[in-house]
């Protein structure tokens, strides 16, 4: 009786006798300090930034494979000039040493967009049109060239092991402007490399995950009520929440339990707010068209961008597109004429997102990026291959709206698109802007975990103030 009155936390605290006592007890504040300080963190209401925001709300593009940088936003005439000519790199896919390769040109040639002349590709024509609202990043890294590795880092900032991503660390940061629905949601139409990870909280409070949106006769699967009355249900939630807050008197602060219990009122709340929210007989058919979207049609990435439009305006924090999966992707090691029905997928959604927000008056606080894992290689092994193989030493990406400078160009590669020669921009640092954007200090948001502070900057990160209007 005497240990079933005690909860674990003091039964180890009275256990901590002898040699450890003075260690253990150490943990065990850290402990106690991580659960209070994070506890009001896991409420899903509007927290307060750090400073001044410029963006308030974020969508994410993610462009699944491996984008060409030589074939989208980083022209190189040389390439053309040196088609099947040789040369000797010192980096193939990650492993050093001397390999002999064969350039290899771009399969799309590039004009200048807009009044600010930002070169684009014949891939993205419409992109290209938006040019003027485009700050383009050609001189980004990354550290791995395997797809799991890379995808995963580019959502969490972590390579190799499972940490939150950085969606559920700006919902934790942030919060929902609208608590009937998640402050993060994920449209994907197939599950992508890393798989869940991509959108998981990981360690911190679960109402912080990613909430998967399957385009669909039903997206949200689950969201309608199955059975019984709203009134049976209202009564389920109660003696539900009535336990579990006896639960949280008797062991003290869980930010685990606590997050459950903000995940189960959310899904509550979204059995109404949902169907709203999804609903496109509200849009008129000149909308649809922009997007390239048919009345009635709810799959394709055009659903996914008029979507994300519609959550950012209904409160949704972070919102992230995936266009594919972990196959039939940008991942063109064969011939590289497999981007051109990719990029028509979403050329066309994109521009169309990028103009209805700017109709709107919401492209000034939201932050539109676009991205994908890493970029292809200029080169082949054999003289006349049709495709690209992984390249992690450059790539390219955009950011549009959210207080970035408009049709400006940022960083350079050399003169084949191997190596960046003028302003890198790592991932960690590219994370570390966007948090930024948001008000968001990336050394101050930190969650404590096992002993030690977490970041999704983990020790890195510089914020690339030259982009910042």
């Amino acid at each position: 009786m005497f240990l079933q009155s005690l909860s674990r936390r003091e039964v180890m605290r009275r256990c901590a006798g002898g040699c450890g006592a003075i260690a253990l007890q150490a943990l065990l504040a850290d402990a106690v300090s991580a659960d209070s300080s994070s506890a009001a963190r896991t409420q899903s209401h509007s927290q307060q930034p750090h400073f001044p925001p410029r963006a308030k709300n974020v969508i994410f593009l993610f462009m699944s494979g491996g984008v060409s940088h030589v074939d989208s936003f980083d022209p190189k005439p040389k390439l053309t000039a040196l088609h099947n000519e040789s040369l000797t790199v010192n980096n193939y896919r990650g492993k050093p040493g001397e390999f002999k390769m064969f350039i290899k040109q771009p399969d799309w040639q590039f004009q200048p967009g807009g009044r600010c002349g930002t070169p684009v590709s014949d891939l993205f024509p419409h992109i290209r049109s938006m040019a003027d609202e485009l700050c383009v990043i050609r001189s980004l890294v990354t550290d791995h060239t395997g797809h799991f590795n890379s995808t995963l880092a580019m959502h969490t900032g972590s390579f190799n092991f499972a940490r939150p991503s950085m969606g559920a660390w700006v919902s934790y940061g942030l919060g929902t402007e609208n608590q009937n629905l998640p402050a993060f949601m994920v449209l994907a139409p197939h599950t992508p490399y890393a798989g869940t990870l991509n959108w998981s909280a990981d360690f911190l409070p679960a109402n912080h995950q990613g909430t998967l949106v399957t385009p669909g006769p039903e997206p949200i699967p689950n969201v309608a009520r199955t059975g019984g009355s709203a009134l049976s249900q209202t009564a389920e939630l109660n003696l539900l929440e009535e336990l579990n807050q006896r639960h949280l008197s008797i062991t003290g602060a869980d930010a685990a339990l606590e997050g459950r219990i903000r995940a189960f009122e959310t899904a509550f709340r979204m059995q109404t707010a949902a169907p709203e929210a999804f609903d496109l007989s509200q849009e008129t058919e000149s909308t649809l068209r922009s997007y390239g979207l048919e009345s009635g049609i709810q799959t394709g990435f055009a659903w996914q961008c008029l979507m994300a439009r519609r959550l950012v305006e209904h409160g949704v924090r972070f919102v992230e597109l995936i266009d594919t999966g972990s196959s039939g992707n940008w991942d063109s090691h064969g011939n590289m004429q497999d981007h051109a029905g990719l990029a028509k997928n979403v050329d066309q959604p994109i521009a169309a997102l990028l103009a209805d927000l700017r109709q709107r008056g919401l492209l000034d606080e939201t932050l539109v990026v676009w991205t994908t894992e890493f970029g292809r290689t200029p080169f082949n092994e054999q003289p006349g291959m049709g495709g690209r193989e992984h390249h992690h030493l450059a790539f390219s990406s955009w950011l549009a709206g959210g207080g970035v400078k408009p049709g400006m160009i940022y960083g350079a590669t050399d003169d084949l698109g191997l190596e960046v020669v003028e302003d890198r921009v790592h991932l960690h640092d590219f994370h570390a802007t966007i948090l930024h954007l948001l008000g968001l200090d990336h050394e101050q948001l930190t969650f404590r975990h096992g002993g030690r502070d977490y970041r999704l900057t983990d020790v890195h990160g510089r914020i690339v103030k030259q982009i910042i209007s």
